[in-house]
């Protein structure tokens, strides 16, 4: 058919300004990163400086309280001491009485000391038993019980929501072939009509039939209150069948273009994947952004990837992720209002395998045949696709559609294409018939085999042959 003009306002999601590759994007990650990593930081430099460097083993203490050298004792939740030395303990351990710096500024006793309780061991007797035993040098202790349960599930919480908040930003910043996060997003492109629309009915070449029967659906996008005044409700669904090549895709685009109405572009296997789930979640998704741009189209390319009738294969496990997914479309067809101004097209090339739930009225109720062109939409199509070219005087569309019997539209754009490659190739100056000619004869035969001699005889017995196909 015509040839299919690149969109300049399709929205890929790959290099907008909330694609996870944006400059904007890039930034603010940054400065996530220099966050966390500040923190980090801070924390380790404030942990050290709350660090007692005179740490001492709980057998030592317990030496230094038999010895005499513990002045005082604090006890926090039975596991925590913190003790100072007398004097005759500074003296007799050699301790610098000269007080020492933190990393925070703060100066330190060098008298104080801290250790870790450990075991059962009862420390509140075994002071009591000292003080009994060593009156003269008894020691002053106490017991502090601290109820500081929301400071410890910060210190484990904390960590942990770092911990997931850099492997979300990973995730999110692995790029579009790996995001897992998305996995339920739909993959459709949209395309936005703004402007000055680039495919219409002018670039569908032939298929009048088919262009009478979709022009309702632009009627119906434009001058919806026409249809509904009367009571009457256009087909939910329009299935556009035909062979490969013919032009399918091209009439849902000439649609929209036509309608001004954003276009919705998805292939059927992209609603498939491995993971049980993920079609339907798609298939919601792209129905939620269709009614959000309302009036449009959703155009389902090949969709009998995801269309194909239930109940076959049994012995392959019965009902798998294709079938969940097609019950989900079903269900959003179904329950579709057109009110709303939702077209949903469809293209396939088999539909003897589509289910039939999904052919019933009221969900693709209307087929539209896309065949192959006849000699006059050959005709045509070549005008359309000859437009852009710089053609010499003796090119004849009619005569190239004669010799192109059964070509669909891409197969005439391929020859089209073919011609003027040839034709660059010798560096002439337009394209003449003969590089259409050899341009038709390479896309039906191939490369030609120079190298490949028959001799005399062999014509000779071939050009027999020939004749009697004629005759006969």
């Amino acid at each position: 058919m015509g040839p299919e003009n690149s969109n300049s306002n399709q929205n890929t999601g790959g290099s907008g300004p909330g694609s996870p590759r944006s400059p904007r994007r890039r930034i603010r990650y940054m400065w996530i990163y220099v966050v966390l990593l500040g923190f980090l930081l801070f924390n380790l430099i404030f942990s050290l400086g709350r660090r007692d460097p005179n740490t001492i083993p709980y057998s030592t203490f317990l030496n230094y309280v038999s010895q005499g050298y513990v002045e005082s004792v604090t006890i926090r939740n039975d596991r925590q001491v913190t003790g100072k030395l007398t004097d005759a303990g500074i003296e007799a351990l050699g301790v610098s009485t000269e007080s020492n710096q933190g990393l925070l500024g703060s100066e330190r006793d060098p008298a104080l000391f801290t250790t870790t309780k450990t075991g059962t061991h009862d420390l509140v007797d075994f002071l009591k038993e000292h003080n009994e035993s060593q009156q003269d040098a008894s020691i002053l202790f106490e017991v502090v019980h601290q109820n500081n349960w929301l400071g410890g599930a910060f210190v484990w919480l904390l960590p942990l929501a770092l911990i997931l908040l850099l492997w979300v930003i990973i995730l999110r910043r692995a790029g579009p072939g790996s995001q897992v996060l998305n996995i339920g997003k739909n993959r459709a492109v949209l395309f936005e009509s703004l402007g000055k629309p680039t495919v219409t009915f002018e670039d569908v070449a032939g298929l009048m039939e088919a262009k009478e029967e979709v022009a309702e659906v632009v009627e119906f996008l434009k001058n919806p209150k026409k249809f509904t005044k009367l009571g009457g409700v256009l087909p939910k669904g329009v299935l556009l069948v035909g062979p490969p090549g013919t032009g399918k895709t091209l009439m849902g685009k000439a649609v929209a273009g036509e309608a001004g109405a954003p276009f919705f572009s998805i292939s059927g296997s992209d609603f498939v994947e491995m993971f049980v789930g993920v079609g339907a979640a798609r298939v919601r998704d792209l129905f939620k952004k269709a009614k959000e741009k309302a009036p449009c189209i959703i155009f389902i390319d090949e969709i009998d990837a995801i269309g194909r009738s239930r109940g076959r294969n049994m012995m392959m496990g019965g009902n798998d992720e294709r079938e969940n997914t097609l019950n989900q479309l079903l269900v959003e067809m179904d329950g579709f209002n057109t009110d709303k101004g939702v077209i949903i097209m469809a293209a396939t090339n088999r539909p003897d395998v589509l289910d039939a739930a999904l052919l019933r009225p009221g969900r693709f109720d209307r087929q539209i045949l896309i065949d192959r062109p006849d000699r006059m939409e050959r005709a045509m199509i070549f005008k359309v696709h000859t437009r852009d070219l710089v053609l010499a005087d003796d090119v004849e569309h009619d005569v190239l559609a004669s010799q192109t019997p059964g070509f669909a539209g891409a197969e005439i754009a391929n020859v089209c294409n073919e011609a003027a490659l040839l034709a660059a190739r010798l560096d002439k100056e337009a394209i003449h018939m003969e590089d259409f000619e050899q341009a038709i004869d390479r896309v039906i035969g191939g490369l030609e085999k120079k190298n490949k001699l028959i001799k005399p005889e062999e014509k000779k017995i071939v050009a027999y042959h020939e004749a009697g196909h004629a005759i006969a």
